[in-house]
């Protein structure tokens, strides 16, 4: 049995002469959440409409629950719920109007309509005209039509963008929630890898339409080497002690700059500038950002 939920192999589009998305290859395991990520306009939104069946690839595959999106395109999409930009209601209707009407076309259970409420938590909501929500509560009832087929699989395409912190906070605590007590298997995209580190087991980086990166964060997180920095009164004596104890380093204005040395090591330099008679004011552990290697990947394009 194939362990992929979602498995794509040389996806492409092209419109015209431009290719928008090449030769992705994604991999998402059922239970995971998948943050799909890169700058705005990296071929996010494309690959996530070829995998929904709204745009036909150039060439290449789509397999969703090990079954060929090009012959069974219609039985697989019946396990996946979506939000695709903006959510789509009925400002002048209720919430519960609203998921009615979405009911009937999907021929759903009734009685899906109060669970799906009761999971976004705007049961409370229920009779409310959708034009008085916030656009998190929008966003939250977008979430809870997704989920009126009962998916397998639910692909949120930027589900937080425009949202206050609040709002923010709201949605990533439902799809934790979907994750854990629904056993619902999630792909979001964003352009923001500080918000996905919050949710995210397994993340993907697209840029330019290439994937670069697919793996855990905690692979991410490894490139972010680290750096020791110890500020001195005489950088320049600070410089000729330790080199000549044969440490690399970096000179900057007052400070040097050491990477990947460990504790002893850090003990024993700060250990011979103080009896070389070297002041030092500070010294402190520097790490790049996950947002900083974000940027340098996809402004370099570089393929892990």
């Amino acid at each position: 049995m194939n362990e992929y939920i979602v498995e794509t192999h040389g996806l492409t589009k092209k419109f015209k002469s431009k290719i928008v998305v090449r030769n992705v290859d994604l991999h998402i395991k059922k239970g995971e959440i998948y943050g799909f990520l890169g700058p705005n306009g990296a071929g996010k939104t494309t690959t996530i409409r070829m995998l929904l069946g709204l745009s036909k690839p150039t060439k290449g595959s789509i397999h969703l629950f090990g079954k060929d999106m090009t012959k069974e395109r219609l039985l697989v999409l019946k396990r996946v719920g979506s939000l695709v930009e903006s959510p789509s209601y009925y400002g002048h209707l209720t919430a519960y109007e609203n998921l009615e009407t979405l009911r009937i076309l999907l021929d759903a259970p009734k009685s899906r309509i109060d669970k799906v409420l009761s999971i976004v938590r705007l049961s409370d909501e229920a009779t409310r005209p959708v034009k008085d929500f916030s656009l998190g509560m929008k966003q939250r009832l977008g979430i809870a039509a997704a989920l009126l087929n009962n998916p397998e699989l639910l692909i949120l395409d930027e589900p937080t963008n425009g949202l206050d912190p609040s709002g923010i906070l709201e949605i990533r605590g439902l799809m934790k929630s979907l994750s854990k007590e629904h056993g619902i298997t999630i792909l979001v995209s964003s352009h923001l890898l500080s918000e996905v580190d919050q949710i995210a087991t397994q993340v993907g980086i697209l840029s330019k339409g290439e994937m670069i990166f697919q793996g855990s964060m905690e692979k991410l997180k490894q490139r972010s080497k680290s750096k020791i920095a110890i500020q001195v009164h005489d950088v320049n004596a600070a410089w000729n002690c330790l080199l000549s104890y044969g440490y690399p380093m970096t000179k900057q204005s007052d400070r040097l700059l050491f990477e990947n040395l460990s504790d002893q090591t850090v003990a024993q330099m700060i250990q011979t500038l103080v009896q070389n008679n070297i002041s030092i004011y500070r010294v402190q552990e520097e790490r790049k950002s996950l947002e900083d290697i974000f940027l340098e990947l996809t402004s370099r394009k570089e393929v892990l």
